[in-house]
């Protein structure tokens, strides 16, 4: 991302909307803008600004990955947890919620469906069940049986999504063949983050994504809108991002669930969502950044898509009882959250499926490029 006392921010300010449609039309071709321009369009995003900003950040998609997009299964192996955050309708104490554990031979078989649909990477989801989250040395024993039950019966990559884990558990999630670990932490507002993640360690969770890197994981990191961020607060973890090395980023609009403090928390539009979208897309060109179909379903896919993400993720199979997250059923058990159910929306967005090859490859490269990176690192320090 560039400094906020470029010449072309001072332009921008000076000369008003016509100075920012600059710097986005600019931005189509160069990646990287301003924080004072974010921050800027995230506060007054008027219609055909954003199609400018929409179209750039389209184009730098497609320098990058050309017409292609990653598609992620999504097996969510238990809604028990012992966390108590505010958004999330799996917390600790919600009794409205549905408890479940999936038994190995369930999530084979989901795991199987889901390769045979055509999805690159197995997302393995829980919620820090108090089951794995044990005094016991051998607690995540189960987790790491699945991750390489998984890898072995589908030849997929599996990315863990387990909660925030001990080191050694890390190593063992590696061992096992996660080549990721995804570990959101919603916002880099140290206030707000204690609101929405209560009890839990600000820190802590930080580590566990810079510990994950050192042991040659991938990271995804996550942020929450619409839950009291400010425009500031989302750049504030665009940086947090970038200096994290994360090499998959996303946000989700956040959707008030029952049972929770939050439940009558007004109700955020994913416009917000897809602006983030757009401008990850052209601080970081070259990453991984999901489209989600856990809060509008298929409905919102397609702007999503134009705002410049590349991944589609939470493709649910039916007919499992496995569970999405902000929207719990939206859109699975008829099938619609499926590889053949948005194929339509990808073909009207002109984009289609990478091949599994093109996917490992990037995974392959992807980690080069990390090595390469930690060894400077190293070097310098």
């Amino acid at each position: 991302m560039n400094n906020d006392n470029s010449a072309t921010v001072i332009r921008a300010y000076r000369h008003g909307r016509r100075g920012l449609e600059a710097i986005v039309e600019k931005a189509a071709d160069s990646a990287g803008i301003s924080r004072a321009a974010m921050i800027r369009l995230l506060d007054s995003p008027a219609p055909s600004l954003l199609e400018k900003l929409f179209a750039a950040a389209r184009q730098q998609r497609e320098r990058h990955f050309g017409n292609r997009v990653f598609l992620y299964g999504f097996l969510y192996i238990s809604t028990h947890c012992r966390n108590r955050c505010s958004f999330c309708f799996y917390r600790k104490t919600n009794t409205r919620a549905f408890r479940y554990r999936k038994t190995r031979a369930e999530i084979t078989d989901s795991s199987r469906q889901l390769a045979r649909s055509g999805v690159h990477l197995i997302d393995l989801t829980a919620g820090e069940d108090p089951c794995f989250f044990t005094d016991d040395e051998n607690g995540f024993d189960p987790v790491i049986d699945t991750v390489r039950s998984i890898r072995a019966d589908t030849d997929l990559p599996v990315m863990a999504s387990v909660g925030v884990v001990p080191d050694a558990v890390l190593d063992r999630l590696a061992a096992a063949g996660a080549d990721w670990y995804a570990c959101y932490q919603e916002t880099h507002n140290r206030q707000l983050f204690d609101q929405l993640r209560v009890g839990q360690s600000f820190e802590a969770r930080c580590r566990s994504k810079v510990a994950a890197k050192a042991r040659g994981m991938l990271v995804e990191e996550g942020l929450l809108c619409g839950v009291g961020e400010t425009s500031r607060d989302l750049v504030n973890s665009f940086n947090a991002m970038a200096r994290l090395g994360a090499d998959q980023v996303r946000v989700m609009t956040f959707v008030p669930q029952a049972g929770t403090p939050m439940t009558d928390y007004p109700p955020a539009s994913s416009l917000r969502e897809c602006i983030a979208i757009a401008l990850m897309r052209i601080a970081f060109p070259g990453l991984l950044i999901p489209a989600s179909l856990d809060v509008d379903g298929l409905a919102g896919l397609r702007l999503r898509l134009e705002a410049g993400a590349n991944v589609v993720t939470s493709l649910v199979p039916p007919g499992q009882g496995l569970a999405g997250v902000a929207q719990s059923a939206l859109d699975i058990e008829d099938g619609r959250r499926s590889v053949k159910g948005i194929a339509p929306i990808l073909r009207t967005c002109g984009l289609q499926p990478a091949t599994a090859d093109q996917y490992q490859n990037w995974i392959a490269e992807r980690k080069r490029i990390a090595c390469f990176h930690d060894r400077r690192l190293a070097k310098a320090c």
